[in-house]
C-alpha cells in the first residue's frame, strides 16, 4: 500500500518500499508508478493543464486548446469559463437568426480587471526579459493592492507598472524607473507615486538599491569585458565608501564609474553610450564623474592594467 509523508505543506505520494524513488506518471492511466518495483502508487491522477487535441483533417492554424487554460488561483472563480465560438452553420441559429448558444457572462467584473492588469504585466514583462517569478509577484502584489481598495482613483495600469517595479527590487533584479516606463503607458511620475502609496498600503519594504544592482546588465549591454566590469564595481564601491558622491543616485554613480573604467581601458565608450543604456543624462554622468575624478587614482583595482593613464584620463 501506498504512503504518504507530510511535510511542511502537501502529502507526498511514495513508494513504500522505495521512498526515494521518483515516481513515473502515467497521463494515459492517471497512475503514479514506482520504477524501482512497478507499484501503482497512486490512480486516477487528474491532469489540471489545458486539454490538447489533434487531428490531420484541422488546419495548423486553429487553436487546439478545447477547455481552456490551467485554473487561476489569482481569480475568484478559479478562470473556470467556456467561450463559445460564432456559429457558421444553419443549426446555428434560430428562426428569427438569433445565435441559438451564446456565451453568458459568468466573469465578475473584478475578475475581468484583474485579468486585464495581469496581461498587461506579462506584455510589460516580456518586454524588459524578465523571468515567470517575477511576473507571478507582480501577479500576487496586484492582486492585494486591488482587493484592499487603497489605490481608488488610480489607474490599474499604473498599479501594475509600479508592482512590477517593487517585484523587480524584492527578488533582487531592480529595474529603473524608466526602465519600467518604457515598457508602459504610464509617466515616471506616476509609477513613483503609486509605489509609495503601494509600499505604505502593504506595509512592506524594498532594500535600498545600490550600484552593484545594475552594473552587470548595464556592462553586458554595452560589451564590455570582465575585467573592466570588475573595474567599474571597484570603483563605485570605493567612491561610495570614502563618501565622494553624496546625495547622487546609484545609478549615476555607476554610470561615471562605467565611463571611467572605460576610459582607463582599450575598450573606451562615450557618455552618450553609457548614458542610453543608463537612462541617465550625459550632463548626469559628468557630474558624478567631476566628483570621483580627483581620487580617480585611488579608486581602481590594484591588480588593473591600464591602457590610458589615470593621468590622462579626460577632465570633463
Amino acid at each position: 500500500m501506498a504512503s504518504t509523508s507530510r511535510g511542511d505543506s502537501l502529502p507526498k505520494v511514495q513508494c513504500p518500499n522505495h521512498p526515494e524513488a521518483q515516481l513515473v506518471e502515467d497521463y494515459r492511466a492517471g497512475d503514479m508508478i514506482c520504477p524501482e518495483c512497478g507499484l501503482v502508487v497512486g490512480d486516477r491522477v487528474i491532469d489540471v493543464g489545458s486539454e490538447w487535441r489533434t487531428f490531420t483533417n484541422e488546419k495548423a492554424t486553429k487553436d487546439p486548446s478545447r477547455v481552456g487554460d490551467a485554473q487561476n488561483p489569482l481569480l475568484n472563480g478559479g478562470d473556470l469559463t467556456t467561450m463559445i465560438s460564432k456559429g457558421t452553420g444553419a443549426a446555428s441559429f434560430d428562426e428569427f437568426g438569433n445565435s441559438k448558444y451564446q456565451n453568458r457572462r459568468t466573469m465578475s467584473s473584478s475578475d475581468r480587471a484583474m485579468l486585464n492588469a495581469f496581461k498587461e504585466i506579462s506584455t510589460m514583462a516580456d518586454r524588459i526579459n524578465l523571468p515567470r517569478n517575477i511576473i507571478d509577484r507582480t501577479n500576487n502584489l496586484f492582486k492585494q493592492v486591488y482587493e484592499q481598495k487603497s489605490l481608488k482613483g488610480r489607474s490599474n495600469d499604473a498599479i501594475a507598472s509600479a508592482c512590477l517595479y517593487i517585484a523587480c527590487r524584492q527578488e533582487g533584479v531592480p529595474r529603473t524607473f524608466k526602465e519600467i516606463c518604457a515598457v508602459s503607458r504610464i509617466s515616471k511620475k506616476e509609477i513613483g507615486r503609486c509605489f509609495k502609496l503601494i509600499l505604505k498600503a502593504l506595509e512592506t519594504s524594498v532594500d535600498l538599491i545600490t550600484t552593484g544592482d545594475f552594473m552587470s546588465r548595464f556592462c553586458s549591454n554595452l560589451g564590455l569585458p570582465k575585467q573592466v566590469q570588475m573595474a567599474a564595481t571597484y570603483i563605485a564601491r570605493k567612491a561610495v565608501e570614502l563618501d565622494l558622491v553624496p546625495g547622487r543616485s546609484p545609478i549615476s554613480v555607476a554610470a561615471a564609474a562605467i565611463y571611467m573604467a572605460s576610459q582607463a581601458s582599450a575598450e573606451k565608450k562615450t557618455q552618450k553610450e553609457i548614458g542610453d543604456i543608463a537612462g541617465v543624462a550625459d550632463v548626469t554622468i559628468r557630474q558624478s564623474y567631476r566628483l570621483i575624478y580627483p581620487r580617480a587614482a585611488d579608486l581602481f583595482p590594484p591588480d588593473f592594467k591600464f591602457d590610458t593613464p589615470v593621468d590622462k584620463l579626460p577632465q570633463l
